[in-house]
C-alpha cells in the first residue's frame, strides 16, 4: 500500500476486508483480508496439528506414570465414593487415564465424575470414549456443557457447594477471564484431604520467553491469556495454600513453520498466534519478527536439523 492510497473499510460476512485503491486513477483494486482470531472450531483444528507434532501427551503420560499414583493414593481418606471434577476436559482422553490410576489406587471405590466442557463436539467424543470403555463400570459421569465461569455462577446461584476429592484443570486457564478468582473458586470446591491439579506451561518454556520478551512479535488477534506456572504460583501464594510443582520436559517440532507455503506449518503458526491464516494475512515484517523470535535459543533448540520449540509443562498439585 502506498502512503498516497485511500482506504475504505466495510464488513463482509466472514471478516473485515480492506479495499486499497490508488487515488484518482483506474489502477488495480486490491482486496486484502485482515487478520482475525480463530473460531472455536478452527482452534480445535490448529490444536490437533500442535498435538500431532509435539510430545505434550507423552509428557503427561510420564507424569501419570511417575507421580500420579502416589498423588492419587492420598485422596479420600478411606471413603467408599470419590468425587472427581474435570474442568475444561476436552475430549476426555487425559481424564480417563487419571480415573484408571484412581481405580488402581483405590480398588472397589466408586468414582463419581463430573465434567465441565463447553464444546459440544468434545462432549460427544468424551461420551463415546466412556461408552466404549469396558473397565469403567465402577464410575459414573455427568457432563456440564458450560464454561468454568458459567459453572461457577450456577453453583453460586444454587448455594449448593458440592465438594470434590480431586479436581483437575489441564491446559485450560489460558482461556479463562479471571484466573485468580477461578483458581480460588475451584480450590474452595475441594473436600478435606482433596487435591487440585493444574497443568500449565512452565516458566522455563519457549512460550514464556515468547510472551514476555517477544510479545511485540505476536498479533493482537491472539485472544488467549499469556500465563505460565509462575503466574499460577503467585496466585497460590496469595491465597496461602500448600502446593507442589513437578516440571516435565516437552518439545514441539516447528520446522514446518519456516517452510514457505507448507500447510502444516501454516496451521502451527495459526495455533501459535491464535490467528486464522496468520502467514497469509499478517504484515511481512510481523511474520519475519515472529519467525526470528521462534529461532532464539531461549525458545527453541535444534536437533538433527529440526527446530524444536520448548513446550515444558508444570504440573502443580494444590492441597485442600
Amino acid at each position: 500500500m502506498t502512503p498516497m492510497g485511500t482506504r475504505n473499510r466495510f464488513h463482509s460476512m466472514n471478516f473485515e476486508e480492506e479495499i486499497l485503491t490508488a487515488p484518482h486513477d483506474n489502477s488495480e483494486l486490491y482486496v486484502v483480508p485482515s487478520m482475525r482470531s480463530l473460531t472455536a472450531e478452527e482452534y480445535v483444528e490448529a490444536f490437533k496439528s500442535f498435538l500431532d507434532h509435539s510430545t505434550e501427551h507423552q509428557c503427561m503420560e510420564e507424569f501419570n506414570k511417575q507421580e500420579m499414583p502416589h498423588i492419587m493414593a492420598g485422596l479420600g481418606n478411606g471413603k467408599s465414593t470419590l468425587n472427581v471434577l474435570g474442568v475444561g476436559s476436552g475430549t476426555g482422553e487425559q481424564d480417563l487415564k487419571m480415573i484408571r490410576i484412581l481405580q488402581a489406587e483405590h480398588p472397589g471405590v466408586f468414582i463419581n465424575t463430573e465434567i465441565i466442557e463447553p464444546n459440544p463436539q468434545h462432549v460427544a467424543v468424551y461420551k463415546e470414549l466412556v461408552n466404549q470403555a469396558p473397565d469403567l463400570q465402577n464410575a459414573s459421569f455427568i457432563w456440564h456443557q458450560l464454561t468454568s465461569s458459567e459453572y461457577e455462577q450456577q453453583v453460586k446461584e444454587k448455594s449448593a457447594h458440592k465438594k470434590f476429592d480431586f479436581i483437575h484443570m489441564i491446559q485450560m486457564l489460558y482461556r479463562v477471564e479471571d484466573v485468580p478468582n477461578t483458581i480460588k473458586f475451584f480450590h474452595s470446591c475441594l473436600d478435606r484431604h482433596g487435591k487440585l491439579l493444574i497443568i500449565i506451561l512452565s516458566d522455563s518454556s519457549g512460550w514464556a520467553t515468547l510472551w514476555k520478551k517477544y510479545r511485540h512479535c505476536l498479533p493482537l488477534t491472539d485472544s488467549g491469556h499469556y500465563i505460565t506456572s509462575n503466574d499460577i504460583e503467585d496466585v497460590l501464594k496469595r491465597i496461602g495454600v500448600e502446593y507442589q510443582v513437578y516440571e516435565f520436559p516437552s518439545g514441539w517440532d516447528i520446522t514446518e513453520c519456516f517452510i514457505e507455503g507448507d500447510p502444516v506449518g501454516g496451521r502451527m503458526m495459526d495455533f501459535l498466534t491464535g490467528t486464522k491464516n496468520f502467514l497469509g494475512t499478517a504484515p511481512m515484517d510481523l511474520k519475519k519478527r515472529l519467525q526470528e523470535a521462534l529461532c532464539q535459543p531461549e525458545c527453541s533448540s535444534r536437533k538433527d536439523g529440526r527446530i524444536i520449540f520448548n513446550n515444558n509443562l508444570s504440573m502443580i498439585v494444590v492441597e485442600s
